[in-house]
């Protein structure tokens, strides 16, 4: 099982996905900038570091959002999603296809990894929620 973080980065009602590089495994698919944990690193230090590796961007990472594990054809993830901030800088498209902001109505338009689906869902749970609280701006 490998060890994987990635970030929940909202502006506004939006929030960021990243296209994967069509050369890497589920290439094309979308999913939430992150990677994996490497050894001697907390989960919130890999993810600082892989979003200054792939965005050129840092983050003030907060709260755990949610733990997925999923199990691939070739390898299974044990996913850990945070709340997070960009800190400093704007994101730049160094390894992803693309990059986009979007609402929570719009996640239909877009394929996003399996491991991802559940998390999703339930983003789209916390939002109605805010929805029928009239709480959202």
């Amino acid at each position: 099982m490998i060890e994987v973080v990635a970030a929940l980065i909202w502006d506004k009602d939006k929030f960021m996905i990243c296209q994967r590089p069509a050369t890497k495994a589920r290439g094309l698919l979308w999913e939430f900038v992150g990677g994996k944990v490497e050894p001697g690193e907390t989960k919130e230090q890999a993810l600082i570091r892989e979003c200054q590796e792939e965005l050129s961007i840092t983050l003030s990472v907060g709260s755990e959002f949610m733990i997925v594990t999923h199990e691939y054809p070739d390898i299974t993830v044990h996913l850990s999603l945070f709340n997070a901030m960009i800190a400093e800088g704007v994101p730049q498209m160094l390894e992803h296809n693309d990059i986009q902001w979007i609402t929570v109505d719009e996640i239909p338009n877009f394929e996003f990894c399996p491991a991802d689906e559940v998390i999703l869902q339930q983003i789209r749970s916390c939002r109605q929620g805010v929805k029928r609280e009239g709480t959202e701006s």
